[in-house]
């Protein structure tokens, strides 16, 4: 067996091998391995097994061997909804909320997704892509080895494309992968607040085309809400979007109930995301399409909201449940996953088990992905060591960075010890 690092002496071993996603009880298996090894040729996993086993193969004469003296290991986490790409931060708009405003109220008074949209477009690339490069090493500092991308803050041709070619140049410069989503339907621009038909269709004639010209994105993404994009708006956009050739996403369900979520599965979407006020309907919907819900609890806390996701209900259902920060600069500027693991516990009454599967495999699977969140042989060798014996100390323990060592592509990315 040709070896290039060992990974020994682990505790216990999460390899997430089995159903691909996980969906009911088996968000509980973890596949785990204890006493166990991890082997790695080049950026790819060759072996996972018994630590005797895999030593007497390739033992420390053969390679070099990472002994983690009894820790927790699990593959790297997977973030499947973040918004990475923008420059000044809204923290007065947190505090107009612990105030007594809601989210709706401050955008509707210019703040809020159009807030950042002016301040994108007067950025230069260089700041953006200093500020963006900085929010993916502290998702690697947390043990988030691939995440999800999205545009949204240009809603211009120009400006989409800016920060969809951030994204590209990112992607190929930092140790994070990053999966490019369109979201050009985020909000209606301040030019185009009083001709919302006018900037339907600037998406479907110029920015989507330009965007599967340039391929720039895997998929779209449309924030259907109330006082946003209605239902039969979203539907034109996003059959739009399957002719150029991009998967879905739905933004659905965060404010109201409109049905966003039986949308999102009537038109085959990999994933609808927030949910938070999803009908039972709409949960059947996802269980039958095999769309994932994309669960932000981050979100809810940041908003101060009393009301999550119901996340029990779905996983109960049949639902493909993954979890993600929403990192942006608005509702929820985080970079932790484990926090949001934390408040799924809490808030959502997730065990650690579902709450790891929703980080791994099942956020793979929200984001197009196969190759990544099991640790198995022919998979790429990202992977996490923790501070920690148990998957089950990761939300309990909250509020501390518990990463010690990530792997990503078989390469030390980053080494806390």
């Amino acid at each position: 067996m040709v070896v290039s690092l060992l990974i020994t002496n682990i505790g216990q071993l999460l390899t997430m091998q089995g159903a691909f996603p996980r969906r009911g009880k088996a968000m509980s298996e973890l596949g785990i391995i204890r006493n166990a090894a991890v082997a790695i040729d080049g950026d790819r996993i060759v072996a996972v097994g018994a630590a005797a086993d895999l030593e007497k193969q390739c033992g420390p004469a053969r390679c070099p061997v990472i002994d983690t003296h009894g820790a927790l290991v699990t593959p790297g986490l997977i973030d499947p909804h973040t918004h990475p790409v923008f420059s000044t931060t809204r923290e007065d708009e947190f505090e107009m909320r612990l105030q007594g405003k809601s989210y709706m109220e401050i955008a509707q008074g210019g703040g809020g997704i159009r807030r950042s949209v002016r301040d994108l477009r007067s950025t230069p690339v260089s700041v953006l892509l200093a500020k963006a490069r900085l929010r993916l090493d502290r998702f690697l500092e947390h043990g988030v080895t691939t995440i999800e991308a999205k545009s949204g803050y240009g809603l211009s041709t120009e400006s989409e494309l800016k920060q969809l070619e951030i994204i590209r140049e990112l992607d190929e410069t930092h140790p994070v992968d990053m999966v490019p989503t369109f979201l050009g339907a985020h909000e209606f621009p301040d030019e185009y607040r009083e001709n919302r038909e006018g900037y339907i269709h600037l998406l479907i004639d110029e920015m989507l085309p330009a965007v599967a010209e340039r391929k720039l994105a895997v998929f779209s993404d449309i924030f259907c809400e109330e006082g946003v994009f209605d239902n039969a708006q979203s539907r034109r956009i996003q059959e739009a979007a399957l002719k150029h050739g991009l998967k879905l996403k739905f933004h659905a369900d965060e404010l109201a109930s409109t049905g966003g979520a039986e949308l999102a599965a009537s038109l085959k979407a990999v994933s609808a995301d927030h949910l938070v006020y999803i009908s039972d309907n709409g949960i059947a919907a996802l269980a039958a399409s095999g769309t994932a819900a994309v669960l932000l609890p981050g979100t809810s806390y940041s908003l101060g909201s009393k009301k999550y996701a119901p996340a029990r209900q779905m996983i109960e259902a049949g639902v493909v449940v993954a979890l993600s920060t929403d990192c942006n600069p608005g509702s929820n500027n985080s970079e932790s996953l484990a926090m949001m693991m934390s408040l799924a516990s809490v808030q959502m009454k997730m065990t650690a088990a579902e709450s790891m599967s929703a980080v791994t495999v099942n956020a793979a699977y929200a984001v197009g992905r196969d190759d990544i969140g099991v640790l198995a042989p022919g998979k790429l060798a990202d992977l996490v060591i923790w501070d920690a014996a148990d998957v089950r100390e990761l939300p309990y323990h909250y509020g501390v960075n518990l990463v010690r060592t990530v792997v990503k592509r078989g390469e030390l990315a980053i080494v806390c010890d």
